[in-house]
């Protein structure tokens, strides 16, 4: 079989490292990758291809005998890319465009959960500046203030001051984030710790994936600014097996159950933020894709076919799969990202040392990479992640600053504390 990966970041990298691995393509299969990276280009061939041209993804599928598409980021799942290759035909792993707004809207997902009885912050969603400023009014401060659309993981200000919060829902009614600026959701401020549940799902059978915890803050000691995640380590021991199985029962088995009770069944993976609250899990948002940087820690411990999990998912078997197996070993990612991240990210300087980095064991992945005359170069906001394995997350996080300090860049930063709260617990 032939598989299209669609993507080009760190997670589309791990993705493809593991799908290149897959009995799928046995039998002379070919792994292709629009547009890919320099790493990923190591294990498939990376393709031009434009994925808001609808047409143009189906021609290459037709062209080069496509049998699975494998939809990495985001806003082609909320364009509706999946529902315009199901309709030709072509296995998707990916939900469809209406189910899609669980990430595609902040409000489409509140609203669900109001249905669903799923547990989460309080909320309003609001459409104006003024109607925005009277509700802040109403929450007070600390208050957590989203962009209700798209927004590359930038669109959530979680406001400990009444002035950071106008000047959030200011940003957003100003246009700061594009479509994603038409409404707002206002949210009461949870308190407890964060983690990041997978499932996945072909609409009607649910397999719990993995977990995983991430540092959205730039900046040690999660200050600063947020991103789109400067390090994760997976599995995520605050997410004991008892509440996996709560987040499970009264969280995704609802979500899944709701969308396709209202006839748009949700096939692919559901990722779940969670707060791990006194009151128990509740659901901070979702993401209608594998996130990133937790893929890369994922796929770094997945032991099993992840192209036939995947394909299962697609054709509406995912009963007849064994559970997915992770190694029983902790694994830490450390994101090297641009100077000026996660502002506009110094571009251009050369890169080295990747090779010294892999050859202590570690794994990089590249996100914001491109090759030029022979070398890679810094080309984005995030640029690598360094992934390494261990006995527990202190074993894994010495593992993966070793491999950080293999590599040379002037360009590139990256916070020295990922994975500091358990390896705080894990001290005692």
């Amino acid at each position: 079989m032939n598989i299209l990966l669609l993507g080009s970041g760190g997670r589309e990298h791990a993705l493809a490292w593991r799908l290149s691995q897959s009995s799928l393509l046995a039998n002379g299969g070919k792994l292709y990758a629009a547009p890919g990276n320099p790493g990923i280009a190591q294990v498939a061939e990376c393709v031009a291809l434009d994925v808001t041209d609808h047409a143009a993804v189906v021609a290459f599928c037709d062209a080069n005998r496509i049998g699975f598409v494998v939809v990495g980021p985001e806003a082609p799942l909320v364009d509706g890319l999946g529902d315009t290759l199901r309709g030709e035909g072509i296995a998707v792993f990916g939900p469809n465009k209406a189910p899609a707004q669980l990430e595609g809207s902040k409000g489409f997902t509140k609203d669900l959960c109001q249905r669903a009885n799923i547990p989460t912050a309080g909320y309003q969603r609001v459409t104006s500046l003024e109607q925005a400023m009277a509700v802040l009014g109403e929450f007070g401060a600390p208050v957590v203030v989203k962009a209700d659309g798209l927004a590359a993981g930038k669109g959530v200000t979680v406001a400990m001051t009444m002035a950071e919060a106008e000047e959030a829902v200011r940003d957003i009614f100003a246009g700061r984030f594009g479509e994603g600026s038409a409404e707002a959701v206002i949210e009461e401020f949870m308190t407890g710790e964060e983690a990041s549940f997978f499932a996945l799902t072909d609409g009607a059978t649910i397999m719990a994936f993995a977990s995983a915890q991430d540092h959205k803050r730039v900046g040690d000691g999660d200050t600063g600014p947020n991103t789109g995640g400067m390090g994760a380590y997976s599995p995520a021991p605050v997410l004991t097996a008892e509440l996996e199985a709560e987040v499970m029962t009264k969280i995704i088995a609802p979500t899944v159950k709701t969308l396709a009770n209202e006839g748009i069944p949700y096939s692919g993976v559901l990722f779940a933020g969670l707060m791990l609250t006194s009151e128990g899990p509740k659901l901070i948002e979702y993401n209608a894709r594998f996130g990133d940087p937790e893929t890369q820690v994922m796929m770094a411990r997945l032991q099993s076919d992840l192209g036939e999990l995947l394909l299962a998912c697609a054709e509406n078997r995912l009963a007849t799969m064994a559970a997915p197996k992770f190694a029983s070993e902790t694994a830490l990612t450390v994101v090297m990202a641009g100077t000026g991240y996660p502002g506009t990210p110094d571009k251009g300087a050369v890169i080295t040392g990747i090779d010294a980095a892999e050859a202590t064991g570690a794994k990089v992945f590249h996100a914001g990479t491109a090759a030029k005359d022979d070398a890679i170069v810094v080309n984005g906001g995030r640029v690598l992640n360094v992934t390494a394995l261990g006995a527990n997350v202190t074993a894994a996080q010495a593992g993966a600053y070793a491999a950080v300090d293999a590599i040379s860049c002037d360009q590139l930063f990256c916070r020295r504390d990922i994975g500091w709260r358990e390896v705080a617990r894990e001290r005692g």
